[in-house]
């Protein structure tokens, strides 16, 4: 678990940071170099390319349009950015990217996120409500179903609001553990599925045990009344709760200039 009671050096006033900040940070914290990290669009690849540029410059990032090894100097707007294959050390096509590198089990990190996302890991990008008569309809799975499926371990980035943290998805569009521990074995998925889920509150990681998410880390200044307001289970608490360490000077200045950077296309 990263993260510690003790601040870091260089931390600023507990006023200088947003809510979302602390979670890309504590993102890219969990990035350890040298690490194939397969990125996603948003708050994901917000948190990849902090890390590479703080603590894990041979980290490799592989987008799911098949840019290799990017290295983009801004924050990419979608998959399709020129930016990543002009950084690139290869591309390749999608067929590739799934078959070689994905599905054989190369990858070491998936970055995902999703609308919702349930006790057991599940994820939902597809609708909410009935699937035939749906209140909204969702931009759908991408690539996300194999991710989870395939990538030794998944990291979940998201805003934790009631809506999105739910006892059980509308519909399973990534899957976590399914129903219970022993899911992903009979559907002979790969990888591990989420080992950590990091919000704008704090950390949830899953119980060895039953695989229901727990809440392992709090964020400064956040309560555990307030995670637990905005969960829609019985969420329960690791008897070593920790509190994130805040973010340092560098990690501020290099997490918003990426975003200046970026705001200036």
């Amino acid at each position: 678990m990263t993260g510690t009671t003790e601040p870091v050096a260089g931390t600023r006033s507990a006023e200088t940071w947003t809510a979302d900040e602390m979670m890309s940070i504590a993102a890219a914290r969990t990035l350890r170099d040298g690490q194939v990290c397969f990125v996603g669009i948003g708050l994901p690849s917000t948190a990849a390319n902090l890390a590479r540029r703080l603590h894990a410059p041979r980290l490799v990032l592989i987008y799911e349009s098949g840019t290799i090894d990017t290295r983009p100097a801004e924050l990419p707007l979608s998959i399709g950015d020129g930016i990543l294959a002009e950084s690139a050390l290869s591309v390749v096509s999608v067929p590739e990217i799934f078959n070689y590198w994905l599905q054989p089990g190369r990858i070491d990190v998936g970055f995902l996120s999703g609308a919702q996302f349930d006790r057991l890991g599940n994820i939902n990008t597809t609708v909410i409500g009935e699937y035939e008569e749906p209140e909204v309809r969702l931009p759908g799975s991408g690539g996300a179903p194999e991710i989870a499926a395939s990538c030794k371990e998944v990291v979940v980035v998201m805003r934790h609001r009631m809506r999105a943290f739910v006892e059980q998805v509308d519909f399973v569009t990534s899957v976590g553990q399914g129903t219970g521990p022993g899911d992903r074995q009979l559907l002979g998925l790969r990888g591990a599925g989420p080992v950590r889920v990091i919000t704008d509150l704090g950390v949830l990681e899953p119980d060895p045990d039953t695989g229901e998410l727990v809440l392992a880390a709090l964020h400064h200044g956040v309560t555990v009344e307030r995670v637990r307001a905005e969960t829609g289970w019985d969420l329960q608490v690791a008897p070593d709760l920790m509190i994130t360490a805040p973010p340092s000077t560098t990690e501020l200045d290099t997490l918003r200039s990426l975003r200046t950077v970026g705001s200036d296309k």
